[in-house]
């Protein structure tokens, strides 16, 4: 208790001392229908754009190393991967529309990986080098479990991975490779569903009566508000508390996310910032009667604290759990994202006259 209050007290301080304290603006409020057209403009599309971006670029990385491998190509394979899961962690809370359509979002992650199922999967394409596996088209017929960036992370990662580096590496390296192909075309089909014509970035902007998704501006932004309150329960509850020591449980950080890769807070922190960016642009909180003009600053504030608890913890997953003040900073996060959901479900919400609605995460 005292490491958090330590870090909470560093947290606040920081901002102080860096003098980014959230001050009161010139109030100046906006109606919902540019909530909904600053949203989808500002940050959904950007950033369905920058996982087509990096996706692509993950997808030429890993044909050059299978072409010529090496500790070289190998590391730029990597770092590529690295891109692709900030981008993910951009857009992984739109749940809705294109990202649920076709599985899509259970295909590019497939988490939590409960017993293991998945992991044994991708071990037996390996162990058996089943070439079905390294054809997109059967490959998208399998498991999501072995077709999305947890897969590919054991390929890259993984016990074993070092054999990419040379000719040994060759079939893992092509499984590898189908992998990365899988995962462009679903940026690039979620690219095409948010651009086209009618599409869901239509019917969110302009609800009309007759759509069977958003008939009502009111619809639209409960839906909107709806997916960062459930994107921060989502980020808490799958992954933070999941491999965090609580409940007299000792951590087990082989439970976090991209563990294998050192990409765990990367992942989360892109998250957050993405659902910060998400409200701050779309100006959802200024959708407000002016009484409730307070509620902008207080979200801005959570989530700056949220990002100086982020920027305390830098070392791995698996170090972090076992150091008091970096495990504080967990601590603090999980805090910080708790008190977020319930002013953006609840506050913000009810200031909107919305009902965000049951967890997403109800029934998991």
């Amino acid at each position: 208790m005292r490491a958090l209050l330590t870090i909470a007290t560093m947290v606040l301080g920081a901002g102080v001392a860096q003098g980014q304290m959230p001050e009161q603006a010139a109030w100046v409020p906006v109606t919902p229908k540019a909530v909904l057209a600053a949203a989808v403009a500002e940050v959904i599309r950007p950033n369905i754009l920058q996982l087509d971006e990096a996706s692509g670029g993950l997808d030429r990385a890993m044909e050059a190393l299978c072409a010529m491998p090496s500790a070289d190509s190998l590391a730029i394979a990597a770092d590529q991967f690295g891109q692709v899961v900030r981008a993910y962690g951009a857009i992984a809370f739109l749940r809705l529309g294109p990202l649920l359509e076709d599985n899509r979002a259970d295909r590019l992650l497939f988490w939590p990986d409960r017993r293991s199922i998945g992991l044994k999967q991708v071990h037996a394409i390996l162990a058996t080098e089943d070439a079905s596996a390294t054809e997109l088209a059967s490959l998208q017929g399998k498991s999501v479990a072995v077709q999305g960036l947890g897969a590919l992370e054991f390929v890259l990662f993984g016990t074993g991975a070092e054999a990419l580096s040379a000719q040994e590496g060759a079939f893992r390296c092509r499984y590898g490779q189908t992998i990365a192909a899988n995962i462009a075309a679903m940026a690039g089909e979620l690219t095409d569903d948010w651009y086209r014509p009618d599409g869901i970035a239509s019917h969110l902007q302009t609800p009309q009566p007759d759509y069977s998704d958003y008939r009502t501006e009111t619809e639209a932004l409960e839906a909107l508000v709806g997916l960062v309150s459930h994107g921060l329960e989502a980020l808490r509850d799958k992954h933070l508390l999941a491999f965090m020591a609580r409940d007299n449980a000792a951590a087990r950080p082989k439970l976090a996310v991209f563990w294998r890769s050192d990409l765990t807070m990367a992942y989360a922190r892109a998250n957050i910032e993405g659902m910060r960016k998400l409200v701050a642009a779309s100006g959802a909180a200024r959708a407000v009667s002016d009484k409730q003009q307070g509620l902008e600053n207080t979200i801005d504030f959570e989530f700056r604290n949220a990002i100086r608890a982020l920027d305390l913890i830098t070392l791995p997953v698996a170090a972090a759990v076992a150091d008091e003040k970096q495990a504080a900073a967990l601590s603090y996060l999980v805090l910080v994202t708790g008190s977020l959901q319930s002013i953006i479900g609840e506050q913000l919400s009810a200031a909107l006259g919305l009902s965000v609605g049951f967890s997403a995460l109800d029934g998991d």
